[in-house]
Order: C-alpha cells, then structure tokens, then sequence
C-alpha cells in the first residue's frame, strides 16, 4: 500500500489525498474516508493512475458530481478519482464537453451560445460523464436523444465510439457493468433563439425546486420509474391500485408514485427519512449513515414486491459495499 501512496504522489504531488472522507464529496453527506482520493485533471493522469492501482491490485471508483452516490459507512480501502477535466469547445452546432463539466453549467452554456436541446439538463445535478454513463433524463428530454459519440479510455487506450455504439436506453448504456472510462462527448444541438431558451431552462429550474426537497443531502431520485411489462402485469396493478392515465399512456410507473402508495412517506431510520414531499427521495437530515439509507431501500422495495409485485431497481451507484 505505502508503494501505491508514492506513486500516486509522483503523480499528483500534494493533490492526493489520503483518507478522505467521502461525505465531503457526495450530495448525499453520506460516506466514510477513501484510503485515496484524487481530483484527475488530464487523460494522461487518469492513464498512469489506473494504471498504478491495478498493479497494485486495488479496487478504484470513478466520481463525478456525487449526486447518484451511496458510500458506504467505515474505512473504504479503494482509490477514488474524481473527475476534474471541465472543458467545453463548441464546434458549428456540435458541442463537446469533457466528462467533469458539471451538468447544469453545461446546459446553461449551450443555451447563452443559442442552441436547444438540453435546457432541461440544467436542472440535473453532476456532471456530463454522469449524465451520459446513466442516460440522465427529465421533462422529456434524456441526454442520449442529443450524443453522437464519446471518448472514453479502455484498458488504457483512449477509445472513440460513435452513436451506434452507445446503446442508450432508460437510465441505462453501454457503460454500465464496465471499466471504461467516459473522457468527453459530443452533443447535436439545434439553433435556437437564447432569450426563450433562457425562459424555458429557467421553467425547468423552477418546477424542480416546487417538486423536489432540495434543502436536505439526497442523491436525487433514487428507483428508476418501472416499465409496464404486458396487459398481464397491467391487470395485476390495477387490481392493487388506480393508475393515473398519463402513466397507462407512457406504460410506466413513477416510483415516486409507487412509494406514495405504499405510504412511506416520512418514515424515517436514524436521520434518514424517505422525503414527505417526494417519495422518491431519501433524505440525511443531519447525522444519517450508509446502514440507515440501505435499511429504508430494503424496506421500500420488499413492500413493493410484496404488494404490487415489481422490483424496484435503484438509480444510485454504491460505493465500497
């Protein structure tokens, strides 16, 4: 171990870290200190320290904003890189951004430079990395709807892969259950006049903060909304329960609505408390753990299954688990 701290230090000198706690980093305020932890300014630095940590045999994590983030309680004996490379180039109507450009300042720059499509995402906590590898989406726009491709690096190799690659879908992509690590992407914008977009993005960020807790850690909405399988399971649920028509429409469930059925909200394990102005939302009211936040999932999602017979599948990435 005391051979992958020098390393790391020859590469980012006083910029390592060690036993960072990672509920300093995390919008949750959840999470026990990473034995390493490093803000990662350039391919090259990413390059040479995954590099170095799988020599070393060590688990590592990539970090974005930590908005989509549970960390777990105690000493978490890995190497967390969080992405610091934040630069955008605007190319005709194509705009580039590099993974660590945080997602609301993205959207907002595209929308002054006069393109549309993305006025939504500034409403979006975390960054462009994040919102690519999890498909981010809200007010019916997702971000894979805009990408024509992204840079990533692959077993050391940086990597182009073009749209086709991506295989987008609900909260999902080609990223996920992989090591790759997204470096940058690129977004098919449309021209669009700045002083309506403006208005509009402003709508967005003003619906978000009228629905959703924002005064509390969370990392955002926590299951993924479920998809109607079949006419079978169709008539099953509305056995259980009466479905809003705009949900029978789009053949999708708000978990948020879910939970508000199984009446949840408000309950509360140590200082956790499952929000009681969106169900989807877990809160840290001051002092919650990783074992409190764990538990209230457990509990939400055995009642989901118990009752209406669907599993809910969360959107948070775990840490050290």
């Amino acid at each position: 171990m005391s051979d992958l701290t020098a390393s790391l230090r020859s590469i980012f000198s006083d910029r390592l870290k060690e036993r960072e706690p990672l509920s300093k980093h995390t919008n949750f305020r959840i999470g026990g200190p990473a034995r390493w932890f490093v803000e990662v300014r350039s391919v090259e630095e990413m390059q040479k320290a995954l590099q170095k940590a799988e020599e070393a045999g060590v688990p590592w994590h990539l970090l974005g904003g930590g908005s989509n983030t549970l960390a777990a309680d105690g000493d978490l004996p890995i190497l967390v890189l969080q992405m610091a490379m934040r630069k955008m180039v605007i190319h005709g109507t194509c705009v580039e951004a590099e993974a660590g450009v945080l997602s609301s300042a993205f959207a907002r720059a595209t929308v002054e430079a006069g393109f549309q499509g993305l006025e939504w995402l500034a409403s979006v906590p975390g960054t462009v990395g994040g919102a690519v590898y999890g498909n981010a989406g809200c007010f019916g726009g997702e971000t894979g709807d805009r990408v024509v491709g992204v840079t990533v690096l692959r077993k050391g190799d940086v990597v182009e892969l073009g749209s086709s690659d991506l295989r987008f879908g609900y909260r999902d992509s080609c990223f996920k259950g992989t090591n790759d690590v997204i470096l940058r992407a690129r977004f098919q914008l449309q021209p669009g006049d700045p002083a309506a977009l403006r208005v509009q993005m402003e709508a967005f960020l003003a619906k978000r903060k009228a629905s959703q807790p924002l005064y509390a850690g969370s990392a955002g909405c926590l299951f993924k909304n479920v998809e109607i399988q079949d006419e079978v399971e169709l008539a099953r649920l509305r056995q259980e329960t009466d479905i809003p028509e705009e949900m029978l429409k789009n053949r999708r469930l708000s978990a948020g609505w879910l939970v508000d059925q199984l009446n949840f909200k408000g309950e509360m394990i140590g200082q956790a408390q499952i929000s009681r102005e969106h169900g989807n939302f877990i809160l840290n009211l001051g002092g919650a753990t990783a074992s409190d936040v764990v538990q209230l999932i457990a509990r939400i999602k055995t009642a989901a299954r118990d009752r209406f017979g669907l599993q809910l599948q969360e959107e948070v990435e775990y840490v050290g688990f």
